[in-house]
């Protein structure tokens, strides 16, 4: 069960990011293993509850460790993350819903980093063809939420006529429904989990959309 993190996590993520050195790392590996690693797995196996018994969904914790293929001078990451998405190959053409903890705070909820184009071109299709249903959604996860889903934008829109569906035609990217949080007392508790986990399933319509086209 997930009992929160505490100032002992914020303290090791502020000394991987000051000290990225396996010999710092080990000196620090059981505060980063009690205080980080087993609180997120935790964690994530309770946000993972509001799946269900839903298939072809999985939890993916991240590893501090980098990629040594990646040629990144530094050995280990500065946070640790959360993904909730398809059994894919690559997530990042994928929805995901996702919680990250790094030295400045925490951030969580809905993120499609790159979409492929054949996806894109399946989306305005599908969108055209049912606007009513897909503004529909967006709205009803907009006012649960309190915020607007965000992306990056085509310098130059695809073309449509129906001026409701331009904002749309403009989304390339990143696109996003997110909440950052600084760290506070309401992340060193065990309510975080069920606050996160309200979020999630507010944003379980916009995961579900858009993985009609990503899988």
């Amino acid at each position: 069960m997930f009992a929160g993190f505490s100032p002992e996590t914020v303290d090791f993520l502020w000394g991987i990011r000051m000290n990225n050195n396996r010999e710092w790392f080990l000196q620090n590996k059981a505060q980063y293993v009690n205080t980080l690693y087993e609180p997120m797995k935790a964690l994530g196996k309770e946000l993972f509850e509001i799946f269900g018994d839903r298939t072809g969904d999985l939890l993916k914790v991240s590893r501090i460790y980098r990629d040594a293929r990646m040629h990144h001078p530094l050995p280990y990451k500065e946070s640790l993350w959360i993904c909730i998405r398809k059994d894919v190959d690559w997530w990042a053409e994928n929805p995901c819903l996702y919680f990250e903890i790094r030295p400045e705070g925490i951030s969580y909820g809905f993120f499609y980093w790159k979409p492929r184009t054949a996806v894109w071109e399946e989306f305005r299709r599908d969108i055209t063809a049912r606007k009513g249903e897909f503004l529909s959604m967006l709205r009803q996860v907009e006012e649960a939420t309190g915020q607007q889903v965000a992306a990056k934008l085509y310098k130059r829109p695809k073309p449509t006529d129906d001026p409701e569906l331009m904002p749309f035609f403009a989304w390339k990217e990143a696109i996003s429904l997110e909440r950052q949080e600084e760290f506070g007392p309401d992340v060193f508790t065990p309510q975080l989990a069920q606050r996160v986990k309200d979020y999630f399933t507010k944003l379980l319509p916009l995961y579900d959309y858009f993985n009609r086209f990503a899988v």
